[in-house]
């Protein structure tokens, strides 16, 4: 670890006007968890008693104080997940990782947990991996969750993907077009909408094409949140009637060019998205 790097984080996130929680993001998007080392140099430049910032960062769940895997694996064992299985599963990573829960592979390539409740019940049980919801885990399928994460479970060759195409959307409710073309991802015009957690409010750029999960965005969103998203130009809540039907968050509704009807999911770090062409 250099303190320049952690200098270098706690700078660019003060004049993006981050907080505490999107500095320890970063360190720990860097280096894989939170060093003491950094939470020091933390405390020092923004002024905080190093009490503060371990509270925050033993208060959240997402921050680690030990080295994590390349991959984080968490399965659920509330309650909902326990009775259909949820130890099951988890015995199953251990043994084709051969780690126990709460533990990293020699590698450094996975890192296993189990937690008390992933916010989905009713899809139990349930598996997230570096984000991404796996609903109704039975033991057959971890070892190809497992593959999947050693391959990227977002690896898409935009250029030769046939499955990855570009959509021009619209508002559902003011039939605005929502496609910046002064903005583009992906090398193509991007949608923005308004989005709103917490306190926080501010815009959001997704990627137009259909099957990428390029994003930008004002402030930075945590993995699990469930997103509020409007429209820019009426502002209207986009939120349709649906649950998604990988971790049941609200799904987002927006009116493709020509006809047809795209679906995301509102849960920040959930990939599920559906494509309807009428």
């Amino acid at each position: 670890m250099k303190r320049e790097n952690i200098i270098d984080i706690v700078d660019k996130n003060y004049r993006n006007n981050g907080g505490i929680i999107s500095i320890l993001e970063d360190i720990q998007k860097q280096y894989s968890y939170l060093p003491a080392e950094a939470l020091k140099i933390v405390a020092e430049k923004t002024n905080r008693s190093l009490v503060d910032i371990y509270g925050v960062a033993t208060f959240y769940r997402a921050f680690s104080l030990k080295p994590r895997g390349k991959h984080l694996i968490s399965v659920c064992l509330g309650t909902a997940c326990h009775v259909r299985g949820g130890p099951v599963v988890a015995e199953e990573f251990e043994k084709q990782l051969n780690i126990k829960a709460g533990s990293t592979t020699p590698d450094r390539e996975f890192t296993l947990e189990t937690v008390n409740c992933l916010g989905a019940c009713a899809l139990g049980p349930i598996t997230v991996v570096d984000g991404r919801y796996f609903s109704n885990v039975n033991r057959v399928k971890v070892s190809k969750i497992i593959e999947k994460a050693r391959y990227g479970l977002d690896k898409v060759e935009i250029g030769t993907d046939q499955r990855i195409f570009p959509v021009e959307v619209s508002c559902p409710r003011c039939n605005h077009s929502l496609m910046d073309k002064s903005f583009d991802i992906d090398g193509h015009p991007s949608i923005r909408v308004t989005i709103s957690f917490g306190d926080t409010h501010g815009w959001l750029r997704l990627s137009s094409l259909y099957g990428s999960y390029s994003i930008e965005q004002e402030y930075k969103i945590p993995l699990d949140t469930v997103l509020n998203i409007f429209c820019p130009h009426c502002h209207a809540d986009l939120t349709g009637a649906s649950l998604c039907p990988e971790c049941a968050a609200p799904m987002v509704t927006m009116i493709v060019q020509g006809g047809g009807v795209v679906q995301i999911c509102s849960r920040r770090g959930c990939k599920e998205h559906m494509l309807d062409l009428m």
